[in-house]
């Protein structure tokens, strides 16, 4: 597991922010502090993918570079990942994307259920995905979503990334996910709380990018 905060970067700076009650109110402030953080995770998930060496003519000679071997599928999970998904978008301008709708259904007295709406993905046999989702709290939804993005096919490799993780959810992924992958946060906070919220977190990352639902 991947874990940004373990080392000093100016990303630790947008983390704090998007906890920050008083910056919060700052919708757009907030959405481009997470659409940040994706560029940053997208570029450290970059270094795990596979390259080509290619030579490239320019005006004055050959330069020899490390060219991407193939582009990863990105995966949003809608809605609060669309700021976080835009910066994985900004870096791998070239990949295919697919969408899943999801959201957490509560229930007095059960447990907590992920609910998936709206789906859209290319082929994912034999491809690398990458599935953006800021929050990782109990990780029913990542394994949910991994399950129903199987329909278009097995990938070869899951890159899990999200701003905040609980260690709840990354045990819970550890212990139940068969597929190779590797897990990427912005931050591994303290625990989840009675209603599976992360703490400290920030609250809830969909409400404050767009406002609050019905």
């Amino acid at each position: 597991m991947f874990i940004l905060s373990d080392q000093p970067s100016i990303a630790n700076q947008f983390i704090a922010e998007m906890r920050d009650p008083v910056i919060q109110k700052d919708r757009l402030r907030f959405r481009m502090n997470l659409t940040r953080l994706g560029e940053v995770m997208a570029y450290e998930v970059s270094k795990a993918l596979t390259y080509e060496p290619k030579e490239i003519n320019t005006p004055l000679g050959v330069a020899k570079s490390l060219i991407p071997s193939e582009q990863p599928v990105l995966i949003s999970v809608l809605r609060a990942s669309l700021p976080f998904y835009q910066g994985f978008l900004n870096f791998f301008d070239q990949a295919e994307n697919g969408f899943i709708g999801a959201f957490r259904q509560e229930n007095e007295g059960e447990d907590l259920t992920i609910n998936l709406g709206y789906s859209a993905s290319p082929s994912l046999e034999g491809k690398t995905i990458i599935i953006a989702d800021p929050m990782l709290a109990s990780g029913k939804s990542i394994l949910s979503t991994i399950e129903k993005l199987k329909e278009h096919g097995i990938p070869k490799f899951i890159h899990i990334v999200a701003a905040f993780a609980a260690p709840e959810g990354i045990q819970h992924i550890e212990s139940n996910l068969k597929s190779p992958f590797k897990i990427w946060t912005g931050v591994l906070d303290e625990k989840l709380n009675d209603l599976y919220y992360i703490v400290p977190g920030l609250g809830d990352a969909g409400d404050l990018a767009f406002g609050t639902k019905l």
